[in-house]
């Protein structure tokens, strides 16, 4: 392989060898033959061979130069592939060596291609990924800002309920079987004259954190406060069990909780109040009632209006139900027959029941 590389004068170091060959070798042989044999003397040999000798150093120096030349194309030309301007092949005519480089450098530089074309997919992909990424964080970050304004009127324990439920149902509007629970501190607006604004407003929150929290515990969902008034809703959600029960249960637990705090607040020489509560189950149409600036999703129907004026005529401490609140719930609670009384706005009187509970042996609130 060595020798067939070496007679292949049509390569790079074919072509050395032949210039160099003409340059020197061949001419001073020559010379060296002549004088040897006496065909002529140095002086003369140099005369006569001079002329011979300069072209042959010229046509070696020729055939170095065309090889020079053909070196700087391939150095341009692969110099391309820095600022990235090369699309087409290289091409050398000239010897095998710098061929054999070109079409090695040519592989190299498809193999490159094709490896950067792999690397832009890649980035395209990574981009798409980036931002299916970026919407799923704004997704998330959207649901969970809707889960901390939903847990402020529903209680974190039906958050999840509520998230996953399938085509906004819950959101429609329709007719359905709730329980209302109204409830009211006695002759407050009297009691907030007599005080500083700050004042009125930190018992409310006071008070009124103490009551969500027990709404929220037992499943039910807050309406609206109005003033000093809070308005919860059960069977909003959880319409397979007895929210009827649930709301007495809470109504129970806030009159007890709010014992529990007036009593903390006389130790401490503070202003003391009574809540009286009303609670009514019927058929109530729910859904988004207002202008289209302002929407406010609440119940609206008569056992509404009934549990407001259950409400209004319950005494401090006392919790009225309605008739159906009570037939569902007889035997589970303790209660005592208020009669029939009259109400604003109806002209058939109703039937209603005083919850009897005890206050000294039902679960106090935990205030810590």
């Amino acid at each position: 392989m060595g020798f067939h590389q070496n007679r292949d004068y049509d390569s790079f170091a074919g072509k050395i060898i032949v210039a160099l060959a003409m340059m020197s070798v061949i001419p001073s042989l020559t010379i060296v033959y002549l004088i040897l044999y006496d065909k002529l003397n140095l002086l003369t040999g140099l005369l006569v061979f001079s002329p011979f000798l300069l072209l042959s150093v010229f046509s070696g120096f020729a055939i170095l130069k065309r090889s020079s030349v053909q070196i700087e194309i391939l150095r341009r030309e692969t110099a391309k592939i820095e600022p990235g301007v090369r699309t087409e092949p290289i091409r050398i005519d000239g010897e095998r060596e710098l061929v054999e480089i070109a079409n090695h450098f040519n592989a190299l530089y498809n193999k490159l291609e094709v490896l950067n074309r792999k690397n832009q997919e890649q980035a395209t992909q990574l981009m798409v990924y980036a931002h299916d990424l970026a919407l799923s964080y704004q997704k998330t970050r959207q649901e969970e800002e809707l889960r901390n304004r939903l847990s402020r009127y529903v209680g974190n324990n039906l958050v999840e309920r509520l998230m996953d439920l399938k085509d906004g149902v819950f959101l429609e509007t329709e007719r359905r079987n709730v329980t209302v629970l109204f409830a009211d501190i006695r002759s407050f607006t009297t009691l907030a004259e007599q005080m500083e604004a700050e004042r009125v407003v930190f018992i409310l929150n006071q008070y009124f954190s103490v009551m969500v929290d027990i709404i929220f515990k037992n499943g039910g969902l807050l309406d609206k406060f109005v003033g000093d008034q809070l308005i919860a809703v059960f069977g909003l959600v959880e319409s397979d069990e007895n929210m009827a029960a649930k709301a007495i249960q809470t109504g129970i637990e806030m009159q007890v909780a709010t014992r529990d705090m007036m009593r903390r607040k006389a130790e401490r020489g503070e202003e003391t109040f009574e809540v009286g509560i009303g609670i009514n189950t019927g058929v109530a149409i729910i859904g988004n009632i207002g202008s289209s600036n302002r929407m406010d999703y609440t119940v609206i129907g008569d056992c509404v209006n009934v549990a407001a004026r259950l409400q209004q005529i319950a005494k401090g401490g006392e919790i009225l139900i309605g008739e159906q609140t009570y037939l569902e719930n007889d035997r589970i609670f303790t209660f005592e027959s208020r009669g029939e009384i009259y109400v604003k706005n109806k002209l058939e009187p109703v039937v209603c029941y005083n919850v009897v509970y005890d206050p000294a042996t039902e679960t106090a609130y935990d205030f810590s």
